[in-house]
């Protein structure tokens, strides 16, 4: 691996310490993230910490304010289940588009993603399970072949990360998710647009009992009123 890999993966590793600390209220909201304290935490330079908080302001859990530092950000469910209702719809505009477009090298790269999940599940671990679901995600949004609506849920996906994280740690998330993506699978792979793009939207909508899940999972960072990011 080379330095800058190390680098990297070292970044990126602070950034989900970072994530799942801001959104179970290890770091409440308004909360000043000092660079110096949190390198000396990690035992790292303050590079990494400032790279990584910029990432977090760009999902939108950080505001940085000039000359003032980082703090964290209040998000309200009002405004998380708004953000994931558009999710729905985009990533529903994905499934519609690859169903007609996809080619074979990428349905065998989304049926590799699928497998991945599978084995992630049967090995108990729902870290690789995220980033097998990342995966498998993007790979229907790259089979639409429209790069701006590919960009946009590449752009919300991110928003949403943590939060989607969050979700896989309710009890059968991760069965029922890897039940709805072999679902998605099929309408694609049967070129049945209108099927693949109500399939992405159900597994992605909150709803009924997902959604008191959900409430629950995230409470410890965000208000119940209408607040906005």
């Amino acid at each position: 691996m080379t330095e800058l890999q190390v680098h990297m993966r070292r970044a990126e590793s602070l950034r989900e310490v970072l994530e799942n600390d801001i959104v179970t209220g290890t770091y409440p909201a308004g909360t000043r993230l000092d660079e110096v304290m949190l390198a000396t935490r990690f035992n790292v330079s303050r590079t990494p910490i400032r790279e990584a908080l910029i990432e977090l302001s760009g999902a939108g859990l950080v505001e940085i304010r000039p000359r003032r530092g980082a703090f964290v950000r209040e998000i309200g469910i009002t405004r998380l289940i708004e953000m994931f209702e558009v999710m729905a719809d985009l990533e529903a505009m994905c499934g519609r588009l690859a169903a007609r477009r996809i080619r074979v090298e990428e349905l065998a790269g989304l049926e590799q993603a699928h497998e991945a999940c599978i084995h992630a599940k049967a090995d108990g671990d729902p870290d690789a399970y995220f980033h097998a679901n990342q995966a498998f995600h993007e790979a229907i949004y790259k089979a639409s072949h429209n790069s701006f609506l590919e960009e946009q849920a590449l752009l919300l996906q991110n928003r949403l990360k943590v939060y989607r994280r969050l979700q896989l740690r309710v009890p059968n998330r991760i069965s029922g998710s890897l039940s709805e993506h072999g679902q998605i699978v099929e309408a694609i792979k049967a070129g049945d647009s209108q099927r693949a793009a109500e399939a992405l939207r159900q597994h992605v909508l909150i709803q009924g009992e997902r959604f008191n899940d959900f409430v629950a999972s995230v409470a410890g960072h965000v208000k119940s009123g209408s607040s906005r990011s």
